[in-house]
């Protein structure tokens, strides 16, 4: 999937609703340049910021990501896991995470499963975000650093983590190799 798909379904959304930058920004509590630079220079935005988005435009999260079709039971084999979405830890910088969507099938779905490569470019800038809902995190490969309000955990291969989303928090590798982890993002209706 690419990102100028997204922005299209954003800015879709923000025509049919009547919203504007300047209406998105203040009721998502987003800069306003970053949504210009999101939606002009097609840049994937972290999933916080998505989030925050897609509820001030009164659509589900999967509503920019998936394709619109149901499939239930709804199966990913990982030999043909293709949606791909990278975020960047800043602009013009390398992506900082990608994101394989594990639910993109499946509409009527009420969390967002994901396979995400976290790496090593995750830990240069660490930005926490937050938004309604709850996470879950297990750690596949390598070691996590997440930084959950005041306090910083560390997460290795095996461990994982299930928190309320609304605390500001951020998760990037630890070391120089890159870390991979299963995350479910649950956001409330």
């Amino acid at each position: 999937m690419s990102s100028e798909k997204i922005s299209q379904r954003i800015m879709s959304f923000m025509e049919k609703r009547e919203i504007g930058i300047d209406r998105l920004a203040e009721a998502t509590g987003l800069e306003k340049e970053f949504i210009e630079t999101m939606l002009k220079e097609n840049i994937y935005p972290p999933l916080g910021p998505l989030i925050k988005i897609a509820r001030t435009l009164g659509v589900r999260l999967g509503t920019f990501l998936d394709d619109q079709k149901t499939n239930d039971p709804y199966i990913v084999r990982q030999a043909e896991r293709q949606s791909k979405f990278s975020v960047l830890a800043e602009k013009n910088k390398p992506a900082s995470l990608n994101f394989f969507s594990l639910g993109m099938g499946k509409t009527d779905r009420h969390m967002e499963p994901f396979f995400i490569d976290i790496l090593p470019e995750s830990a240069s800038r660490k930005t926490l975000s937050s938004h309604e809902g709850e996470e879950w995190i297990a750690v596949l490969k390598g070691s996590v650093e997440v930084i959950y309000g005041k306090e910083t955990y560390i997460l290795g291969e095996g461990d994982s983590v299930y928190y309320n989303s609304v605390v500001p928090h951020y998760v990037s590798c630890r070391g120089g190799e890159k870390a991979q982890i299963h995350a479910v993002i649950y956001i409330p209706e």
